[in-house]
This record gives structure tokens, sequence and C-alpha cells, in this order.
């Protein structure tokens, strides 16, 4: 785990540094303009859960609000599982979009593989220590499609 903590640190770096040198060479508007929609919904997925673990997850006071005590399903948790991997996926997307160049994807690629892969641990480290609610919130939301997420809430609110 820490070999690939660092692995991904590595080469999340390098890809912001591939990324400023190369902010400028994208050509194709759309991509960028996409992509800044994309940075955007990053950001919404990267800082939400902060603020939401906080309130409703009981975190013990002067602990990080990763420290939570209680399953937390509102919020952007009712959209997707996991939130921050999702904001660190979109992140280096972002990066190849706006700057359109082949080693700004190349680096990006094992990034957002490893964030995804890291979402597979981060449910059963939650299985471990939340049990089968979090099992039964797994079935409810998905692991980071927000778009199917919307749309099972919105699902669910027409039927009441």
């Amino acid at each position: 785990m820490i070999f690939e903590m660092c692995v991904l640190s590595v080469l999340f770096i390098a890809q912001i540094v591939f990324f400023v040198v190369y902010f400028s060479y994208g050509k194709i508007l759309m991509l960028k303009y996409g992509g800044w929609f994309i940075l955007i919904l990053s950001a919404i997925f990267g800082w939400l859960p902060i603020y939401t673990f906080r309130k409703k997850g009981k975190v013990p006071k002067g602990k990080s609000y990763v420290h939570t005590t209680e399953l937390v399903t509102s919020g952007v948790y009712s959209v997707v599982r996991h939130p921050q991997f999702l904001a660190g996926i979109l992140l280096s997307l972002w990066f190849f979009l706006v700057s359109q160049h082949w080693s700004v994807l190349v680096l990006g690629i094992p990034v957002m593989v490893i964030f995804y892969k890291d979402m597979f641990e981060a449910d059963r480290s939650n299985i471990e220590k939340f049990g089968e609610a979090y099992a039964s919130y797994m079935k409810e939301v998905p692991r980071m499609n927000f778009i199917l997420g919307l749309i099972r809430i919105m699902k669910k609110k027409l039927m009441i």
C-alpha cells in the first residue's frame, strides 16, 4: 500500500508538471471547455466529503474528517460511495483534456487506475468497519458513477 501511494504521488506530481509545461498545447476547444467542466465536478466531489463527514460522520474532536465513527449515506455520499477518489480521477482527466498532450495522458492513466483500484480496498475496509450496513449501502449507491447515482435519487424522489 505504501509503495502504491508513492507511485501514485510521483505519477500525479509528474502529471501536474507536464500539464503546466503543455498547458497551452491543446487546440481542441471543446475538449478544453469539457475539461473545465470536469474540474468543477472534481472540486465538488473533492470538497463536499470534508464538510459532510464533519457534519454527519461523528468525527471525534481533534481528529481528521476521515475518522468517522458513523456511516454517512447522505449528501454527496447518496450519489457516489467514493467521491474523493472520483475527484482524483476527474482531476487527472482534466489535466489531459486541457493540455491535450500525450505525456499527460500516459502519466494520468496509471493514476486513474490506482484511484479506481483503491475504491475496492476502501469498500473492503468499510465493510470491516461498518458491517452489514455498508454492504447494504453498496447495493444502493454506485461506487463512482455519479450520473447513475443522481438518476437513482431522482427515481426515489418521484416514487415518494
